[in-house]
């Protein structure tokens, strides 16, 4: 399963924002930043990774679909990585 192109733009975007953010909270930590605000940015972090994930999914679920249906396998796939993200 591929990434469609309709998805690749946005993950893409989804990523290097989240590989920033990481970069920022890395920053923080090396300046001895309150520990609440680390976390806060942190689960941002980790909510923009999630969001990347699940466009991936939902990109294949759309693929699926559109070629007539799931088949048992790419089914069993999908949900093995919805659920990897959960």
């Amino acid at each position: 399963m591929k990434v469609d192109e309709s998805a690749e733009v946005p993950v893409l975007n989804r990523l290097r924002r989240a590989h920033g953010q990481l970069a920022g909270v890395i920053a923080m930590i090396e300046n001895g930043r309150d520990c609440a605000e680390v976390v806060t940015q942190l689960a941002a972090v980790s909510r923009a990774l999630d969001r990347a994930g699940f466009k991936i999914v939902a990109s294949g679920m759309r693929q699926c679909l559109a070629s007539g249906g799931v088949s048992a396998v790419n089914e069993e796939q999908l949900e093995k990585l919805f659920l990897t993200l959960a």
